[in-house]
């Protein structure tokens, strides 16, 4: 394939390409380009919104050229304020190597992993020093920094923001001096951090990467970008029926961006599909039937896109129970002299809240059922024979084994 028609294939659905000139110009070298893509481990899952750029180095790699998956260990301690309106709590050490210990398994899922290198960066990160520190600050001012649209905003209202977060671009950027990049990819919410590096790499003589971005992928509240933090995310290590379900429930004018940008489908092919449904002669269940299908299918097999289908349509449908429900053991200490437990006990002994509040929330909200039964007052005591069956809207059931 000549760099015309790979500049071509590359650029297509891109965002932005800075430069398209000096991604020419690199296709033209005639050797397997470095391609850059990072993520922070904040989270044990890589999501859908991830998958969006990931599978943009899978086309890179079926052309020949070199990917180099940065998991931010060291960044991570910091968390990029991109999009963020107030300062990201610090993980810890142990949290940060927890989260990044899936991650080549769920990588292993879209790119080919003989031609992907795996790499902490941390490696240089690290060693670096305050020396190194000082002279990576020195290359950049205050005054560019601040004129970053989430600085700007929150020093508009006010809102602190730490010496740390001024230095996550900073230090990002340093990742593609260390690995030499060619090229990085990511969201358009990087855009900043991309083009800092562009910067930072001639500060250190080395050719500016080009930078590419793609549009973020909304979560399944479809208005936030999906997201690890903000809890509106499809993980791509999720079991095929937890996919299917999450896909099944985002809003109706989301599909659209969901086709075009996890299945690939052009502008105009989104435009159709969103046009059909507007009148009427596609049915938006059928669409999104469709869109769970094809991806539950890339990520696993055509057998459990099927059997998750299958398995949404009893739950959903036919209002039955799911096939695999989960057994929680309760012992009589956890129970009152007569044999009972709250409501708001038996949600948290389930996994199915992280709190009483939220439990209680569940509950005032008409979304818990106990043996069919809908419970309503958040107090009410629950006799516990054995067997009992806890439903949390219709995906969270657990049966109770009295011991």
């Amino acid at each position: 394939m000549t760099p015309e028609e790979q500049f071509a294939l590359l650029t297509g659905d891109a965002i932005v390409v800075e430069t398209a000139a000096d991604l020419l110009e690199k296709l033209k070298l005639d050797r397997p380009l470095r391609i850059k893509y990072g993520a922070d481990p904040s989270a044990p899952d890589l999501h859908l919104g991830h998958s969006v750029p990931i599978r943009k180095l899978r086309r890179f790699q079926e052309l020949g050229h070199h990917v180099i998956f940065i998991i931010g260990d060291f960044t991570a301690r910091i968390g990029d304020p991109s999009g963020r309106s107030k300062t990201r709590p610090m993980l810890s050490p142990e949290q940060i190597e927890e989260n990044a210990r899936t991650y080549a398994d769920q990588l292993d899922r879209i790119l080919d992993m003989d031609k992907c290198e795996i790499i902490y960066n941390s490696e240089w990160l690290a060693p670096i020093g305050s020396a190194g520190l000082f002279e990576l600050a020195s290359h950049y001012t205050l005054a560019r920094m601040i004129e970053r649209d989430d600085f700007a905003k929150r020093l508009a209202n006010q809102t602190p923001i730490s010496i740390v977060e001024l230095l996550y671009p900073l230090i990002q950027a340093y990742d593609s001096v260390a690995i030499e990049a060619d090229i990085e990819i990511g969201g358009t919410d990087q855009l900043f951090n991309f083009l800092m590096a562009r910067d930072i790499m001639r500060a250190y003589d080395l050719p500016p990467q080009v930078v590419m971005t793609w549009d973020l992928l909304v979560g399944t509240d479809g208005h936030e970008k999906m997201s690890k933090s903000l809890g509106n995310y499809i993980g791509i290590a999720e079991p095929p029926g937890e996919r299917d379900g999450k896909l099944m429930s985002i809003p109706d004018d989301a599909m659209g961006q969901y086709y075009r940008l996890l299945l690939d489908r052009t502008p105009e092919e989104e435009q159709h599909l969103l046009a059909a449904i507007a009148a009427g002669t596609t049915h938006p269940r059928d669409a999104k039937s469709a869109l769970a299908r094809e991806i539950v299918t890339f990520y696993h097999d055509a057998s459990a896109a099927t059997e998750a289908a299958d398995e949404f349509d009893r739950i959903f449908a036919q209002g039955q129970l799911p096939t695999d429900i989960d057994e929680v053991t309760i012992s009589q200490a956890q129970l009152d002299s007569e044999g009972a437990a709250l409501i708001t006990d038996l949600i948290l002994a389930a996994g199915f809240a992280s709190s009483r509040s939220e439990a209680r929330r569940m509950v005032r909200q008409g979304a818990v059922r106990l043996n069919s039964q809908t419970i309503a007052a958040e107090q009410q005591p629950i006799g516990i024979t054995g067997e009992e069956i806890l439903q949390v809207g219709k995906r969270r059931v657990a049966k109770f084994i009295l011991q």
